[in-house]
């Protein structure tokens, strides 16, 4: 039976190439040697022909009696075997052939100590037989590993094999933790890299692994906050485990587990930005803690890259000091978001006016109610600057009616200051 393979042919031109260059070692008994000779010539004769199984015959008889006869008895037996199987109908004579290709590879590497060259390749091989055996497919992986140890690295284009190898262990026997099967997945992620700051396409491998990742069903939230979390909790100084759950924790929309604060806050200290600032400072604040957010907001003033954050940072820090209580240092943060981002206007004057009309008891002196109600006429001015129709309503009814301002001897149209934080001179008006 003969099958046809371009590439298979080519690979026996190759090794045939090879073999005139290697010494032979034949048996010193004549009769060994001439039978040796013999099968050697046959084997290659029938590999020419893409006669596989037939090759198989001589050939296992030299990898049986002569196993040090030439490397190139297992350079083409693995070609003759693999395509064997390809060529039998016989399901259990195909799985003899793939098994024989595994063997191959075991003796070549027992004589000639040279695994290196070619482990990544028997990997594959053993992906491709077993990856649907159960029993079978520890050996391959195996390989994989033993490729990675001896090499660093394996060819970009098996990382999905390997990957797979991975998974359905996992799917069959239960194999690793997730924390281990996180590790092999960021390690063949950053072989990807490397192939892909070298020019490499790595689109298809990384998609494989991500999808294999999401079947695997180990990641959640939970897994994260409950697994991971304590993990790094107990050791803060790991970054690979930090760089993990940040990864996760954003793949997963896991933003107000605490395991996602600790690594953000690791990756803040070791890479501080805007972003990282702003997405801590708002769990702080998410927490109640206004004076950790508030920090975190000052920093990142100091990390913004324009204006526009700038605005951001201001205006958060705005709402902080307000809240605090710190009146006078909202205003000022409030008017400095204005001047950096003019489109927030509004907003901020509609800030300022609210505090004004909720500083009451803060401003209330008792002795004339003419003076006690200009804070409100100082937050009909903020409202109407930020164009704010409701707001300006609600201060003007807070307004001195004509009569009071007669009874106490004022005059529409007179300036009043304010006194207390707000510190605004004003133009004296009534509600009606």
């Amino acid at each position: 039976m003969k099958i046809k393979s371009t590439i298979l042919g080519l690979a026996a031109l190759l090794f045939t190439g090879m073999v005139q260059a290697q010494e032979f070692k034949f048996p010193t008994d004549p009769v060994q040697e001439a039978k040796a000779r013999e099968l050697n010539a046959a084997y290659t004769d029938y590999m020419g022909a893409e006669q596989f199984i037939e090759a198989t015959h001589p050939l296992n008889w030299l990898l049986v009696n002569v196993p040090d006869l030439n490397e190139s008895i297992y350079q083409n037996g693995v070609l003759i075997y693999d395509a064997a199987a390809k060529a039998s109908t016989d399901e259990a004579q195909k799985g003899i052939y793939q098994d024989s290709v595994i063997a191959i590879y075991n003796k070549r590497g027992e004589i000639y100590n040279n695994e290196k060259e070619w482990i990544e390749n028997k990997a594959y091989y053993g992906y491709q037989y077993y990856k649907g055996n159960k029993d079978k497919l520890v050996g391959p992986i195996a390989d994989f590993e033993k490729a990675l140890e001896l090499n660093g690295t394996i060819n970009y284009q098996l990382t999905a094999a390997y990957f797979d190898l991975i998974y359905r262990n996992y799917a069959y026997h239960q194999a690793y933790t997730g924390e281990e099967i996180l590790a092999i997945h960021d390690k063949i992620n950053k072989m990807l890299d490397e192939a892909a700051a070298e020019g490499k396409d790595v689109t298809s491998q990384k998609g494989t692994l991500e999808q294999l990742l999401v079947a695997m069903e180990l990641i959640d939230c939970d897994f994260i906050e409950n697994t991971m979390g304590p993990k790094l909790a107990a050791d803060p100084t790991n970054e690979v485990l930090a760089d993990q759950i940040f990864k996760y924790s954003v793949q997963y929309k896991c933003f107000s587990s605490n395991a996602f604060l600790q690594a953000l806050e690791i990756k803040h200290a070791k890479e501080p930005s805007f972003s990282t600032s702003q997405v801590i400072a708002m769990r702080y604040m998410q927490e109640d803690n206004s004076d950790k957010a508030e920090g975190m907001w000052n920093q990142a003033l100091t990390l913004a890259e324009n204006d526009t954050q700038k605005a951001d940072a201001q205006m958060e820090l705005a709402k902080i000091y307000a809240k605090q209580g710190k009146k006078s240092a909202a205003r000022t943060a409030a008017k400095e978001v204005a001047n950096l981002d003019p489109s927030k206007t509004s907003d901020i004057y509609s800030m300022i006016g609210g505090m004004y009309m909720n500083s009451t008891n803060d401003c209330k002196g008792g002795v004339s109610m003419i003076k006690d109600r200009a804070i409100f006429i100082a937050a009909y001015n903020a409202y109407q600057k930020a164009g704010d129709s409701k707001g300006m309503a609600q201060a003007r009814s807070q307004f001195p009616s004509k009569e009071e301002v007669f009874t106490e001897g004022m005059q529409v149209g007179q300036t009043l200051s304010t006194g207390c934080w707000i510190g605004e001179t004003v133009t004296l008006a009534t509600r009606d």
